[in-house]
């Protein structure tokens, strides 16, 4: 595999932009873009609210592993990570074998300003959503920072946070493409 080829994997926190800087920087590599929670949703012909209300979210993580192992493709692609996929026992490491893996982070304050438009999220359908998402922060926030380069959202135009990750994602993968013996 050259480094130009080398997968980016986008994780975090749910509302710090995943899905968009994804985008942006998927069409600047020339990368196909994967949405991890949309490609389920597809795959299972139903919305992840109604996977983790009828099957439970244990169900649904291990969707979230069969689709990192081999639902997509090994090679050019940039995937948005759902929030809580990286958490979950064993997938950074599993990430980490694929390709590069960059963590987008905000403040807990940005957070709840962007998931308060978007109550859609089944994590945040309970009585007291900002309580939910101070706690999922709290123990998802140390995984998240030892994933990968962090970078910061928090008040930055889309189009610099896209050129960080650009930036990133040629260093680091060139080093992952040295690490698995391959030409750079």
């Amino acid at each position: 595999m050259n480094a130009a080829d080398v997968n980016l994997y986008i994780v975090g926190f749910m509302g710090t932009g995943k899905t968009t800087i994804g985008r942006s920087v998927a069409q600047k590599l020339g990368f196909a873009l994967l949405d991890s929670d949309q490609e389920i949703e597809r795959q299972q012909g139903r919305l992840i609210a109604d996977i983790f209300a009828t099957d439970g979210e244990a169900a649904f993580r291990e969707m979230e592993r069969k689709f990192i192992e081999g639902g997509h493709p090994a090679q050019r692609t940039v995937v948005s990570c759902g929030g809580g996929l990286v958490v979950q026992p064993g997938m950074l490491e599993r990430l980490q074998a694929r390709g590069v893996i960059v963590c987008l982070h905000a403040s807990i304050e940005t957070i709840l300003a962007r998931t308060q438009r978007h109550r859609h999220r089944p994590l945040l359908n309970v009585e007291d959503p900002d309580a939910r998402v101070r706690a999922l922060y709290a123990v998802r926030e140390p995984i998240y920072k030892r994933s990968g380069t962090v970078i910061l959202t928090d008040g930055r135009p889309v189009n610099d946070v896209v050129l960080h990750v650009v930036r990133t994602w040629r260093r680091e993968s060139a080093d992952f493409a040295r690490a698995a013996g391959t030409k750079a």
